[in-house]
């Protein structure tokens, strides 16, 4: 995947992304939205074999970069029957809450629309409010709420939204 759009670029991750996307995973003050306030403890090794399979028809890891410089990470999956999942982070904490999550989000969901998807499915951390936000902005409609579904890596219970978006109810910010 290649998308531009302005001064954003979002490419696929290669394996020369590896060790930054270590350095972003393993960021507890960046992961904590995400249940993770100590990081995810993964090995840049671990991300270059996962990265080596990565493809257009299963899953793909993608870099987001702004004026050429890396910003965030995204991704999708493939959940069969034109169903994919994605998620998306904002790692340069100082870029968060300027609005690039929705013209992001809108660039990879119309992509992925144009690509036969029909409908794309996203979990969020229950108490991710400013991710919600932006999910429904969007069009994503809660579907089920899963309370005290595992325990973080302090031992806290957290709890998840399913959120389903479909084309007919995408609002795009990104034309």
């Amino acid at each position: 995947m290649l998308l531009c759009y302005n001064n954003i670029t979002i490419r696929n991750a290669t394996p020369k992304d590896g060790e930054l996307l270590c350095q972003w995973w393993n960021n507890g003050e960046l992961m904590v939205d995400v249940g993770f306030p100590k990081g995810l403890g993964t090995t840049a090794e671990k991300i270059f074999a996962d990265l080596a399979t990565d493809s257009d028809d299963t899953r793909r890891r993608l870099i987001v970069e702004l004026d050429g410089r890396p910003m965030g990470e995204m991704a999708y999956e493939n959940l069969e029957n034109n169903t994919a999942s994605m998620d998306i982070k904002i790692c340069d904490l100082s870029l968060q809450n300027r609005g690039y999550g929705k013209i992001l989000m809108s660039l990879v969901i119309a992509w992925l629309f144009d690509q036969g998807y029909r409908e794309i499915l996203l979990k969020v951390d229950g108490d991710n409010k400013r991710a919600q936000h932006v999910y429904e902005q969007l069009g994503f409609v809660p579907v089920a709420t899963h309370k005290d579904s595992w325990k973080d890596q302090l031992g806290n219970l957290r709890w998840e939204i399913d959120y389903r978006l479909t084309q007919e109810n995408f609002n795009n910010y990104a034309k």
